[in-house]
């Protein structure tokens, strides 16, 4: 499961991970379900102007955070429904304000996730605390940024270790050269990695 940035949209997100269909994977990318203009349609009107989506607003906050969660859930359990076998293992990847939305489904949800990579955004403070056996505790989770990421400030960078720590989490975490964006060669090394469980880490 990956999920988009804000102002993104889940087609063009997807091209991202083009280079990790080699078959193996199923990759789903739900779409947030606020759409907005990205600038003013102005006299031209909008049918060039460019759309994007969004998660969340501070308008209607919680019942949007609460939308999103069974939104998720539901689109989650469907797929899995429909594949035959063992429960695959689900990795669930948050880009940008994705990081914030994927934390929150996986902590209010009950999605249960092997794996969560939270690439180029920020863990929300208001999943804390987490209390022993909280489905945070129980998924490996791999963080990424990148050198170059505007947004990834010393003082981001410090507050997010801190609010790790106090969370007791024991994340894996990745640097890449560039900036606000899925880096590919980053993307494929962690697609390559062991579980973190199995190598002992």
């Amino acid at each position: 499961m990956v999920v988009h940035g804000y102002g993104q949209l889940a087609v063009r997100f997807l091209r991202h991970f083009t280079p990790l269909g080699d078959g193996s994977r199923l990759i789903l990318a739900p779409e947030a379900l606020s759409r907005f203009y990205l600038e003013h349609p102005g006299r031209a009107g909008s049918a060039n102007t460019r759309v994007g989506a969004t998660w969340m607003t501070r308008e209607d906050r919680e019942a949007e955070i609460a939308d999103h969660v069974r939104y998720l859930d539901a689109l989650c359990d469907q797929v899995l429904a429909t594949l035959p076998g063992p429960r695959p293992r689900v990795t669930v990847l948050g880009f940008s304000q994705g990081v914030a939305t994927v934390t929150r489904w996986i902590a209010n949800g009950h999605t249960r996730a092997d794996r969560l990579i939270l690439w180029a955004g920020r863990i929300p403070p208001d999943i804390l605390p987490l209390e022993p056996g909280h489905p945070l505790r129980q998924v490996e989770i791999d963080i990424v940024t990148g050198d170059q990421d505007e947004f990834a400030t010393p003082e981001v960078l410090q507050e997010q270790r801190e609010l790790v720590e106090a969370a007791q989490l024991t994340p894996r975490w990745h640097r890449h050269p560039e900036g606000h964006w899925m880096h590919a060669p980053t993307l494929l090394a962690l697609a390559a990695l062991p579980s973190a469980r199995a190598s002992g880490r």
